[in-house]
């Protein structure tokens, strides 16, 4: 059993995710600055709070609803990638490295989320 969050390795990788977004939305353009950044920065930023958050809830149900949303914003920001991608703002290599780290982060998700619903 974990006494913090911070100890959660789902958290953790989503925590080092969301600083490699910010290290890679760091290259966009300025007129970005009020879209793709600000959406790609949100949306993996928004993974590990989730799972703090749903961490912190008290009954099951409350637990999976955070993970949930997690899972959701996970997906967010995979479609962000691509978007970046297809408009040649990211290199491919690391769109895909990054896209598959959020694929392996939503089937750790899907476990946690299926441990509170059975």
């Amino acid at each position: 059993m974990y006494i913090s969050f911070k100890e959660m390795p789902v958290w953790q990788k989503a925590h080092q995710l969301s600083l490699e977004i910010f290290k890679i939305s760091s290259t966009l353009p300025r007129s970005e600055d009020y879209g793709l950044t600000s959406q790609i920065r949100r949306s993996s930023n928004s993974v590990s709070g989730n799972i703090a958050e749903g961490f912190g809830r008290s009954t099951k149900k409350d637990k999976a609803n955070f993970y949930v949303i997690a899972r959701g914003s996970s997906y967010e920001t995979q479609n962000h990638l691509l978007y970046g991608r297809k408009v040649g703002y990211f290199d491919e290599l690391n769109t895909e490295r990054l896209f598959s780290e959020y694929s392996d982060l939503v089937f750790e998700l899907n476990k946690i989320i299926n441990s509170f619903t059975r």
